[in-house]
């Protein structure tokens, strides 16, 4: 008898036949059968709830051979409490290796099923069609099969392996760039604001000596006008007196020419525009991060203000002759508004100028709810934040007094820059990338709109992203 025999052997001995399962408290019935004493327990209830089985009174029949035996007389066997034990402990016996329906040794193999199977198993009806080897030969194929899977896992591990290791080199490598990038912005913004302050340093130096020179001028000029003054105020006091005198000796100082000789001699004007321009290196640049795509509202436009899209290479709706205006549309001047309307943030947008040297114009903001069939002052105080341009070439930023401020070229190509939270308009010439003007105030009253004008027809045509305007003649 081979071991594995012998194991099965030691198993059928050490299984209760009730519960198919290793004997638990094994006791012997009086005909030499084993059972577990809570097995047959149970199984002698069942008996005793059955009709007709009240004549032998205490004893039950054996569930081996039905032999009747006392249950008073069941002995524990305590050689078969050991022998289950070591059925339970034996590494060839483990529940896994039995089949749990026929409980016995599982030594075949379903390839079919997959699944591992007994010699009954193989005889039955399920497993009959299906190609069966045995369980060792199984391994066998199933651990070649296991190793070249661990092969190629361990061939995808390594690449892994690389592949993770190059990333984290190249994240190293990354890593190193930013920091790189991130000193290099830093050493060049603080360059820029050495040559900042540098040039800011020089401006201010050109304003002063500007200032210098033009206020010694005006104070030489002061000065000579003030000797003359007091040469010309001490000759009329003397001539005073001269008119006071008696008729004779007026007459004999008639031979004096005391007035006639005098020679008064006015100094030139001097000009008092400034030279100096605001000029901060880059800064225009700068405004155009945060350029936006600003078109004129043609449901706005003056009726007789064109709108040429060279985009879609059409004319923008007007309204024909005698069609009523809308409420939107501006009749008192040849204006038009942009259809984005601003309460927030930054914005800048640029307007391209073609225009003739007596053209008038105004650009700027205005509210929203600004009057468009009135002629009012284009004021903050009447909802507008523009600057115009006069005849002479005088920029004028519309403010309760207007200070012109008179320009060797009108601006050809005008930067405006709004700072809704900061309450602030401001204006420059992209051309020469100096700033024209500013507007500041603690808040404005509520959303503003982007707003262009034009003086009068031939007066040229003013650019605004893809959008030509100017006025019908």
């Amino acid at each position: 008898m081979d071991t594995v025999e012998l194991a099965r052997k030691l198993q059928e001995e050490a299984t209760c036949s009730i519960c198919l399962d290793y004997f638990t408290d094994p006791v012997m019935t009086t005909c030499g059968h084993n059972f577990c004493r809570e097995c047959i327990r149970l199984t002698w209830e069942k008996d005793k709830s059955k009709k007709g089985r009240r004549k032998h009174r205490g004893s039950f029949p054996c569930p081996e051979c039905r032999k009747l035996s006392p249950q008073k007389n069941l002995r524990p066997n305590r050689l078969l409490t050991k022998v289950a034990e070591m059925a339970r402990q034996h590494p060839g016996l483990q529940s896994r290796d039995l089949c749990k329906v026929h409980q016995e040794l599982l030594k075949l193999f379903c390839e079919d099923d997959q699944s591992p199977i007994c010699v009954v198993c193989r005889e039955s009806r399920e497993h009959r069609p299906h190609r069966v080897v045995p369980v060792e030969e199984a391994v066998q194929e199933h651990k070649l099969k296991l190793e070249e899977d661990m092969g190629r896992l361990w061939e995808e591990m390594e690449k892994t392996q690389k592949l993770q290791t190059r990333e984290q080199q190249a994240l190293a490598k990354w890593q190193e760039k930013v920091e790189e990038r991130r000193r290099r912005i830093l050493a060049e913004f603080e360059k820029m604001g050495v040559l900042l302050e540098e040039e800011q340093q020089r401006l201010l130096q050109v304003l002063k000596r500007e200032e210098e020179l033009t206020a010694a001028r005006l104070q030489e000029s002061a000065e000579a006008l003030e000797q003359q003054r007091h040469t010309l105020e001490t000759l009329m006091l003397r001539l005073e007196d001269r008119s006071q005198r008696e008729p004779l000796q007026m007459l004999q100082d008639m031979k004096d020419p005391l007035g006639r000789s005098v020679s008064v001699q006015y100094p030139e004007t001097t000009p008092t525009v400034l030279r100096t321009v605001c000029r901060v290196p880059g800064q225009i640049d700068v405004l155009k991060t945060f350029q936006e795509d600003v078109v004129p509202d043609p449901a706005t436009a003056y009726p007789y203000l064109l709108l040429y899209e060279s985009r879609q290479r059409h004319y923008l709706s007007t309204p024909p002759d005698g069609t009523p205006c809308s409420k939107d549309r501006f009749l008192a001047y040849p204006c038009a508004v942009g259809r984005q309307t601003f309460s927030s943030g930054r914005h800048y947008w640029e307007v391209g100028m073609n225009l003739t040297s007596d053209a008038l114009w105004a650009l700027g903001v205005c509210r929203d709810n600004v009057s468009r069939k009135d002629r009012v002052p284009k004021s903050p105080e009447n909802g507008f934040w523009v600057v115009q341009l006069c005849k002479g070439k005088k920029y004028v930023p519309l403010v309760s007094a207007p200070t012109p401020i008179t320009l060797t070229e009108p601006p050809s190509h005008m930067g405006i820059f709004l700072d809704f939270e900061a309450g602030e308009v401001s204006f420059y010439n992209v051309n020469g990338g100096s700033h024209l003007h500013t507007y500041t105030q603690p808040t404005f009253p509520g959303p503003l709109q982007p707003f262009f004008c034009l003086g009068a027809p031939k007066s040229g045509q003013m650019v605004i992203s893809t959008v030509t305007l100017w006025v019908k003649g």
